[in-house]
């Protein structure tokens, strides 16, 4: 079978000024989109009442009608694609056949077994970048845990201006990640960027950080971590805040160490915050784009990229649709897999009494 390859076309950009007229007609298109929105609640709502409190007494209509939206949004956002997702996953439809694809269980077997045996993009399989990809996670998420976590106990206890070092420290993550990771870029210059240039200051050559592919790897983690630990600091912090001094107290008594303190009270109390944290955080930085394509663009030769852009790669610069759909399912199970395996061995959700 014959695949595309990457193709090569030209973008053009039409920049179009920004007019009184044109805000005037954005507001507008925006407040008619609003007004469809409110029109189907009403009459959603409206054929619910009659169904349900008419029709069938049912004596729980008011809270089945206030979960209608929310049910039917549900469905429109989350439950249709991901079962077009699963649709397209078994057909065999690329830029050549676009509008005439077939769909059936030969081709869905063919492209899940395509992600395994063969190159993801020009030069890496699926394997070489699972392996990065973990690496990636792995890292940034311990980095991001022992940072925040550090942080949070820093800022927890008694001290001046701990507002003004909440703000600070919440920057990163506040920023839009878009403005942050061009900015990472910039930064990471060979030439002119301010990392080289502290480098040589200290007396330290420069670094290829976005023509190597290790240093690129290194790059992209340094901002990733940058980026992540003010949102587990944020997340840890509320969790010890909820943590009751009187347990601190009663252990001081007993003559309890701040190491045997921290162990025994502070970790299994903040477990039920910290194990959806991390799972959370695995995969955020599981499906990470932003970060690995602003900053490099999947690097030199490939050298940074992850499962996520590759997969991004294979849709919308190879054009294999169907290919990219099954790529889809298989990341979505593999963070399925981790996240039921986590729960059960961290009983995270279980409450602090049951541990």
């Amino acid at each position: 079978m014959v695949r595309p390859g990457p193709l090569v076309s030209k973008v053009v950009i039409v920049l179009i000024p920004l007019t009184w007229d044109v805000v005037v007609r954005g507001l507008g298109e925006i407040g008619r989109l609003l007004g469809i929105v409110a029109a189907v609640v009403v009459v959603l709502e409206i054929a619910a009442y009659i169904v349900l409190h008419k029709l069938l007494k049912c004596k729980y209509s008011l809270p089945l009608m206030l979960l209608l939206p929310a049910l039917v949004g549900v469905m429109a956002l989350i439950v249709y694609p991901f079962g077009f997702n699963i649709y397209l996953a078994f057909s065999n439809m690329n830029m050549f056949r676009f509008k005439d694809f077939s769909v059936g269980l030969s081709y869905g077997i063919s492209n899940f077994l395509d992600v395994f045996r063969s190159p993801v993009l020009q030069k890496v399989t699926f394997f070489q970048l699972l392996g990065r990809t973990i690496l990636w996670t792995v890292v940034n998420v311990v980095c991001h845990v022992l940072g925040g976590l550090g942080l949070a106990l820093l800022l927890n206890r008694p001290m001046r201006g701990k507002g003004v070092y909440r703000t600070l420290l919440v920057v990163p993550w506040a920023l839009p990640q878009v403005i942050s990771a061009l900015a990472w870029r910039g930064e990471f210059h060979y030439q002119y960027g301010f990392v080289n240039l502290l480098l040589e200051r200290l007396g330290v050559q420069p670094v290829p950080w976005l023509s190597d592919p290790k240093w690129a790897f290194v790059a992209v983690v340094l901002v990733n971590v940058w980026l992540g630990i003010p949102f587990m600091m944020v997340v840890l912090l509320g969790g010890l805040q909820s943590i009751s001094q009187d347990y601190y107290d009663a252990a001081q008594i007993d003559g309890a160490s701040g190491w045997q303190q921290f162990r025994s009270i502070t970790m299994p109390l903040l477990k039920p915050v910290l194990t959806p944290a991390v799972i959370l955080g695995v995969v955020w930085t599981f499906n990470n784009f932003n970060v690995i394509y602003l900053v490099t663009k999947g690097g030199p030769m490939e050298g940074t990229d992850l499962l996520v852009t590759s997969m991004f790669k294979a849709v919308f610069e190879f054009y294999r649709y169907g290919f990219g759909a099954a790529y889809a399912m298989v990341i979505f199970v593999f963070l399925f897999i981790f996240s039921a395996v986590y729960l059960r061995l961290s009983g995270g959700f279980k409450g602090a009494w049951e541990s």
